[in-house]
């Protein structure tokens, strides 16, 4: 499917969004949207799966028979449903039953079954509870089928499912069934739901130019960025994952499982419904349950038991860690959390910010030849108190390697400019790479753009540690310790342009030729004055 195609695909989804959503909060409506979106997906491979293992007993129907093919099969073989159900379990590592798939669902939408409410529940439940894949637990849980929203009876309700989905299916009709196709659009229509929700954006959506960036940073070699890409990253983490686009950026980046390119990525969400966004998202772009992992759970407070191995041996490194957490967050740092490893060394940050509460989570996971890149509101960089010495301890002990500034207005939930700060546990360079491209973009009507030159500009000035007037320098450590260790990046990359030298001497000239002929002119005028009989001119 091409690219256009893809696009098209998405702008066709949102329209129906759009058109059907009426009233509905667009943030509700999106999780019914891209439930059954996910549905479909789910039912479209099953069925390509059970016509390979049926082969040729899978049936062929006749012109104008609506029901699923694997209903019909069901029907015709009531004492092999079991052993199927088994075998798909073991190949597919889960099932849906007939009457849950999305083609069975879509007719029961088209006839305006009475039935369809029901009837979905009951295959969200079963999906959830029955199907077999762990991976699935609690992923419709956020979909309220009795909401009101949908409507004030049981009747009108079923009526607006019925005609979500038949729109849905039709929709999606003349486009293909690809796993990549879905995901692409689900991502496009994450997007586009970001784009109407305001602040909540912020919650579970990174705009893909600077996923872009953060993924092409991490997966340089950490040591000699300038050698190009690694070969393989066992491990990717984002300990606040959002929709998980920020972790399908890198996998996409470093190719498939089994290609060489990535191991397992990981990710961290508090948000239930965000969470299920994002495990729909893993698997929708073809991410099997095997290659990823999810955590619901905060991650300030470290909920996740994998993570709090004591054991140094035992305990998970990454290879990669990307984030874009929530900024200037307000947290309750406790005297507990003041021992905690992720803490102890550097100090806990104010209540007021947890900006370097996340930092430190996430670098502390880090391995010792790893990349962490994390997108932070600019204060992290000048503010004082607890916030100086923890920027102060980063830096003596060289773990801050680049400090990049971008535009103001590049996210959909704040207009204020943000920066991105790559950290390593071994690095080379005994300086730090200021990077200024907050000019480098292009302008939106709703939000500023980086184009692929603006990225490439970026990256490419960060693999290399290029230097350049007015974007980007190399500062060594004795610099930042004259400015008390602040990394406010207007001291080292200015973008202001120098005014033009005055030539002293030669406004001087000017001046005193232009008074020589005020004096010829003034001597002249009082010659005709005095022709007239008048007096002169002073």
């Amino acid at each position: 499917m091409t690219d256009l195609e893809k696009q098209k695909l998405g702008k066709t989804l949102w329209a129906i969004a759009d058109q059907l959503r009426g009233a509905m909060n667009a943030d509700d409506f999106r999780d019914y949207m891209l439930a059954f979106l996910f549905l479909r997906y789910l039912s479209d491979n099953y069925e390509a799966a059970a016509q390979k293992e049926l082969g040729p007993d899978y049936p062929v129907l006749p012109e104008g028979e609506r029901r699923a093919p694997l209903a019909v099969w069901y029907a015709q073989n009531p004492g092999d449903t079991a052993a199927f159900e088994k075998q798909m379990r073991r190949k597919v590592h889960y099932v849906i039953r007939p009457e849950y798939l999305w083609s069975s669902l879509a007719e029961m939408a088209r006839t305006q079954d009475a039935e369809l409410l029901h009837t979905l529940q009951k295959g969200f439940d079963y999906i959830e509870n029955e199907s077999f894949a762990s991976t699935f637990r609690g992923l419709f849980s956020e979909i309220n089928l009795g909401s009101d929203k949908l409507g004030k009876t049981y009747a009108e309700r079923n009526a607006q499912l019925c005609k979500i989905i038949s729109e849905i299916a039709k929709g999606l009709a003349e486009f293909s069934k690809g796993s990549d196709t879905l995901g692409d659009a689900y991502e496009y229509l994450i997007g586009q739901f970001a784009a109407g929700s305001g602040k909540k954006a912020g919650e579970f959506y990174t705009p893909q130019p600077i996923s872009s960036i953060l993924s092409a940073i991490v997966t340089l070699d950490g040591q000699a960025p300038e050698t190009g890409p690694r070969p393989h990253l066992e491990s990717v983490y984002d300990f606040a994952c959002g929709s998980g686009s920020l972790l399908l950026n890198v996998r996409h980046r470093m190719g498939p499982q089994g290609h060489g390119g990535i191991g397992k990525i990981y990710g961290q969400e508090k948000n239930i419904t965000t969470y299920n966004l994002a495990r729909m998202n893993m698997l929708l772009h073809g991410v099997k349950d095997s290659e990823f992992e999810i955590f619901h759970g905060d991650t300030l407070t470290n909920e996740w038991d994998w993570l709090r191995e004591t054991n140094p041996a035992r305990q998970p490194k990454f290879d990669a860690v990307v984030a874009n957490p929530p900024f200037s967050y307000r947290w309750e740092p406790t005297d507990a959390l003041a021992e905690d490893m992720r803490f102890k060394n550097y100090g806990l940050a104010p209540k007021s910010a947890a900006d370097f509460a996340f930092l430190l989570h996430g670098f502390h996971y880090l391995k010792p030849d790893g990349v962490m890149a994390i997108i932070l509101p600019h204060g992290v960089l000048f503010r004082g108190g607890v916030e100086a010495r923890i920027r102060t301890k980063l830096l003596k002990d060289g773990h801050i390697d680049t400090v990049i500034g971008l535009p103001a207005n590049l996210f959909f939930s704040t207009g204020i400019p943000v920066c991105v700060l790559v950290l390593k546990k071994c690095k080379k360079p005994d300086d730090v790479l200021f990077i200024n491209a907050a000019e480098h973009f292009e302008k939106g009507k709703r939000q500023n753009q980086l184009l692929p030159e603006h990225i490439d500009k970026i990256v490419d000035t960060y693999r290399y540690r290029k230097e350049e007037p007015r974007y980007a320098r190399r500062v060594g450590m004795a610099e930042i310790e004259k400015n008390d260790f602040n990394l406010n990046i207007s001291r080292y990359v200015s973008t202001s342009v120098a005014e033009e030298a005055i030539d002293l001497a030669g406004v001087h000239a000017e001046l005193l030729a232009v008074e020589e002929k005020i004096g010829a002119a003034r001597q002249r005028h009082n010659q005709f004055l005095a022709e007239l009989g008048l007096p002169p001119l002073p």
